[in-house]
Order: structure tokens, then C-alpha cells, then sequence
């Protein structure tokens, strides 16, 4: 499985609707989590983010929300932020543009947000172009692989504690492919992050 956990600096495009990292005067990290919601897998995360008072944005696939609704408005209820991550988790290199932009809108008619991370973090600059007056675009600066199964959850740990800085965007994803790596790495992580003076700040 081929991805990267921190894209290298000649990557990210300079272009004002995308957003990788934020520092801040005061060492700040924004928790996200991608492919929710989902009954077995959210609701542990809202009672962890709970019980550490921290708030972070979801990335939601449009069919999980029409097929989970109670569990989509336990987030929104939570005071978490949404943004849409296409409505069937669609990736955009393998997608004609005007394909792309329906099964976005139809997500947005569900999740109803102006932030939007694209599946795998695959995006077109025609398809950034297009979206720039609607959207802004988040990708990140950790990404804690959880989804690989072929890794263990001390690596998946090892990711974000390894790479974190000022201002990073951290992904982790309320999925059953997550599940296992996800529960072990991340309260360690959070412990982790805050023992080294980091607040958590929404997108």
C-alpha cells in the first residue's frame, strides 16, 4: 500500500482554498478523522473526545450519513466540526471531473459544509480550480495510516508522534479498517500531545 505520512514540502500547492497546517503562537494541533460515521467506531471516538475535552472535524462519506443519521447528528450535537468527504468515498484521479463534482454535491446536500477533504487525498488542480469559491480544501500534515492492516497500532502511534508539529492537521479514520489501530494509537497519542503542551483546535 503506497502512501506518504508527511507530504514533502515541493507537494503542497500554494493555492488559498487548500489548507495542510496552520502553526499558531501557541503549539496547536487540529484533529481530524475520515470515512464515518458509523455505529461501531464513532460513538467510541465522540466518548474519547469527550472525556479529553477536545473537539475535531469529520470528514463524512455521504452514504454513511443517509445510512447513519442519529450517529452523524451525535457529532453536530457534540459541538465537533463536519466537512464532506464525497458521497461513496470516491477517488478523483480515476473519476471524469463532471462525475466528481455530482457525487460532491450530492454528499453536500447531506453534510451541508464549506470544508471538503478529497478520499486518499487525490485531487485534480482542475478539479481545486473548480471548487475554490465553495470549498476550502483540507489535507494534512500527519497521517497516522490506521488504515493499513499490515502495520501495527504501535507504528500507527509511531506516526503521529513522530511527525507531529506546530500546526499539523492529523487524520485518523472512524472506520472498522481503522478500528483496531485506531483505539490503541489514539488516546496514547492525545496523551502524548498534550504532555508535550499542544491544544487542540478545530478546522
Amino acid at each position: 500500500m503506497m502512501y506518504t505520512i508527511r507530504l514533502p514540502f515541493f507537494l503542497r500547492l500554494p493555492i488559498k482554498n487548500l489548507f495542510w497546517r496552520k502553526p499558531q503562537a501557541h503549539k496547536t494541533v487540529y484533529l481530524s478523522f475520515d470515512d464515518g460515521p458509523i455505529p461501531e467506531v464513532t460513538p467510541w471516538v465522540l466518548e474519547l473526545l469527550e472525556r479529553e475535552n477536545i473537539k475535531a472535524t469529520f470528514f463524512c462519506v455521504g452514504e454513511n450519513v443517509q445510512k447513519h443519521p442519529d450517529v452523524f447528528q451525535q457529532l453536530i450535537d457534540a459541538g465537533h466540526r463536519v466537512g464532506q468527504h464525497t458521497y461513496n468515498h470516491l477517488p478523483a484521479f480515476k473519476t471524469r471531473n463532471k462525475t466528481y463534482r455530482e457525487n460532491i454535491n450530492k454528499a453536500d446536500k447531506l453534510i451541508q459544509s464549506p470544508l471538503f477533504r478529497p478520499p486518499h487525498g487525490q485531487i485534480r488542480l482542475s478539479q481545486i480550480l473548480a471548487m475554490r469559491h465553495q470549498y476550502r480544501i483540507v489535507l494534512w500534515d500527519v497521517l497516522s495510516a490506521d488504515f493499513d492492516q499490515s502495520i501495527s497500532p504501535e507504528q500507527c502511534l509511531n506516526n503521529v508522534t513522530q511527525h507531529v508539529r506546530n500546526g499539523s492537521v492529523i487524520v485518523f479514520h472512524d472506520s472498522l479498517k481503522a478500528e483496531k489501530n485506531l483505539k490503541y494509537a489514539l488516546p496514547r497519542a492525545i496523551q502524548f500531545m498534550k504532555e508535550q503542551g499542544y491544544r487542540f483546535a478545530l478546522i
